[in-house]
């Protein structure tokens, strides 16, 4: 029985390692199997992912940024451009604190700088590429020839040219062209994808934002190989960047500087020179105005910056795209109210007054006696107040609000630069019973007194400069409304998707020709008149300020008569004395060269 129990034990016991070297073989196969899979996991699936992140462990793209295009004026005249500018870098990586004073001192001594600037540019640590610190900018010509002469013994030290936006003509047109600046943090995130890198610089405002695509080009760079130090080893080669493209705007040279210099004397305002056939922009002036080259400095203090930026007369605002009381020259908008509502016709005649009370303000004419009985052409000849009273408060503001609306008030004009873009306002009884905008609905109803200024273009009604244009140019073309654009990108501007005909009567359209010829031949508009001028329409106004300023000078005109080829809108901010003082000789200064360079051909 023992005999027979020991056996059984003895055989158990054989049995279990005989099944070991199986376990372990199962345990090897399946330990190689996932080392196999893993490998083919890394090689095979990631593998490309793998060498791309050991390449740019190895390799260093020293980025070179591209040429943006040029901006250049319908005869191909440069506004805008780049220079090439040289700065002074240094390598953290390949100069530490103790090989720095050395270097500090041979810098200064070669290239005539300060010792303590060199410590102080390289105490704020590295630029924003991450990669080197810019010890000083805009090197001289002596200075970069210095530095290369001396290079090999300046080890960590490099002069590298940046590539800057330069405009040749200054503050010309500014608020047009616009500016561009380094690309924020957050912006490039956002953009990064689409090749815009940490140096990168974007179109901030005017032009240069809109067309931001076709202007900007391609990185480029320098590929360097470095150890695992960070150490160059060799240059790779370069890949060269592709320049922006440029860009021909509608704005005319001559015109703009025209429009400026007619601006000089003025406290502030705006000068829009537009085709009326197509809506190019001839000319787009605003005062004050700035220089962007300051926006092109590689180094700008903060109190340069806030000299510009809180400065009270907001030179980065344009007045041309702001809105403003637009006066009498919105007496072209009451006419046409009048005669589309069907109660003025084109033939009626209205008897005019001293002044004519509404609510519980007698509402004068300008002339304190009123012109007799007289019907529209004369009415806009003479600037007649109370016979525009007449035809507004008659019309209501719903009709006033669908005229005004047809000619392209209340709202943004289809201009590149909308975003700076003011919708302007037409007041109404529908826009009253809403709460104004600051009120609650139903406490502040439309008043007869709101009807009365609405009809003259004032404190109900605030409408920019290229509003005001674009409005008179419907009435030079013939009926359509345009979109005002500075540049014609290749496009039909006529297309109906660009210009649409505007519902207006071809006698209400006449006879608001009419009385726009007047005011130039033999009214308020008079001083128009003189060599180099054409036959032209127009009309002159003189604003209130709703906001308590000064009252402000209009002219709105467009030549030749009747079919008309420019219409020029002048505006003098807070200049009191009337448009026809001072707001006409701007316009005519800028009539002057169209019509002179016109019949050059």
């Amino acid at each position: 029985m023992a005999r027979s129990s020991f056996t059984g034990r003895e055989g158990y016991r054989h049995s279990g390692l005989k099944q070991q070297p199986l376990v372990l073989i199962g345990l090897v196969l399946v330990f190689c199997g996932a080392m196999l899979a893993r490998l083919t996991w890394l090689q095979v699936v990631e593998g490309a992912h793998y060498r791309e992140l050991a390449d740019e462990n190895r390799i260093r793209l020293v980025p070179r940024s591209p040429i943006r295009g040029r901006l250049l004026d319908r005869e191909g005249r440069v506004l805008a451009s780049s220079k090439l500018t040289y700065s002074l870098y240094i390598e953290p990586r390949l100069v530490d604190d103790s090989s720095w004073p050395a270097l500090r001192d041979r810098l200064a001594q070669v290239l005539k700088l300060d010792p303590a600037e060199l410590d102080q540019r390289r105490g704020r640590g590295v630029d924003r590429d991450g990669y080197r610190t810019t010890l000083a900018t805009e090197l001289n010509p002596e200075q970069v020839l210095r530095f290369r002469e001396q290079a090999l013994g300046l080890k960590g030290a490099l002069v590298d040219v940046d590539i800057l936006r330069f405009y040749p003509h200054g503050t010309l047109a500014a608020h047009a062209l616009g500016y561009s600046q380094p690309i924020t943090e957050d912006e490039y995130k956002q953009l990064a994808g689409e090749g815009y890198k940490i140096r990168d610089r974007i179109g901030r405002t005017g032009v240069e934002a809109a067309y931001e695509s076709h202007l900007r080009g391609k990185w480029g760079g320098q590929m360097l190989e470095v150890n695992a130090m960070g150490e160059v080893q060799r240059n790779l080669g370069d890949r060269p960047s592709v320049a922006g493209k440029d860009l021909t705007l509608t704005l005319d040279l001559d015109l703009q500087k025209v429009a400026e210099q007619a601006l000089a004397d003025k406290k502030g305002g705006a000068i829009v020179a537009m085709d009326p056939r197509t809506g190019a922009i001839l000319a787009l002036a605003s005062k004050p105005n700035f220089d962007p080259n300051f926006f092109s400095k590689l180094v700008t203090t903060q109190k340069e910056y806030d000299q510009l930026f809180s400065n009270p007369r907001k030179p980065l605002f344009s007045r041309a795209l702001n809105a403003y009381d637009p006066g009498s020259t919105w007496k072209a908008v009451t006419a046409m109210a009048g005669m589309e509502s069907g109660k003025f016709p084109p033939d009626v005649k209205l008897a005019t007054t001293a002044c004519i009370t509404y609510g519980g303000h007698c509402f004068p004419d300008h002339n304190g006696a009123g012109f007799g009985t007289i019907g529209y052409a004369d009415a806009l000849r003479f600037s007649s107040n109370t016979f525009f009273y007449q035809v507004g408060v008659g019309s209501g503001s719903r009709a006033l609000k669908k005229a005004a609306s047809a000619l392209g008030f209340g709202r943004k004009s289809g201009i590149e630069i909308g975003w700076e873009e003011s919708v302007g306002l037409v007041g109404d009884e529908d826009w009253a019973a809403a709460g104004r905008g600051w009120s609650k609905p139903g406490s502040t109803p439309w008043i007869p007194e709101d009807m009365a200024s609405a009809s003259i273009g004032q404190s109900v009604v605030q409408i920019t400069p290229l509003q005001l244009a674009r409005a008179y140019s419907v009435f030079a073309n013939g009926g359509w409304l345009v979109t005002p654009h500075l540049a014609d990108q290749g496009l039909d501007w006529t297309a109906p998707e660009r210009r649409s005909r505007v519902a207006i009567k071809p006698a209400t359209l006449a006879k608001i020709r009419e009385g726009l010829r007047k005011v130039v031949s033999d009214g308020t508009g008079y001083g128009l008149n003189g060599p180099g001028i054409p036959p032209a329409g127009g009309k002159t106004g003189t604003a209130e300020d709703s906001t308590g300023g000064p009252d402000h000078a209009w002219f709105a005109t467009y030549a030749p008569y009747p079919e008309g080829q420019i219409v020029i809108v002048a505006f003098a901010e807070n200049t009191p004395g009337g448009g026809s003082v001072h707001a006409l000789p701007m316009a005519k200064k800028v009539m002057e060269v169209w019509n002179r360079k016109r019949l050059k051909g």
